[in-house]
């Protein structure tokens, strides 16, 4: 069946499309894709994945057409990044 592996930096952005067997895990068709050693960053002990934007865990069984994306730790928390632009709109109002 055919899926995806996506990844993506500030930099660069692939999308992976490989055949895998059926009941291929996410983690299978990530080691398959290849993208583990173009990439070395990636830690599939901390970055988080998912498939279509929904989390999912490695052992998630894929389904044909699915892409699995690979993503990349937080730099900010998304609510104190949101307060503090929200903070800095105010006071230059």
């Amino acid at each position: 069946m055919k899926v995806e592996v996506a990844y993506a930096r500030p930099d660069v952005q692939v999308i992976l499309a490989l055949e895998v067997a059926e009941a291929t895990t996410a983690e299978g068709a990530i080691r398959q894709s290849g993208i583990l050693e173009r990439f070395p960053e990636i830690d599939l002990a901390q970055n988080r994945i998912g498939i279509f934007s929904k989390a999912c865990k490695l052992d998630q069984i894929l389904r044909s057409g699915d892409r699995v994306e690979i993503y990349r730790p937080l730099i900010a928390d998304p609510k104190e990044a949101r307060r503090n632009r929200a903070a800095k709109s105010a006071t230059s109002a």
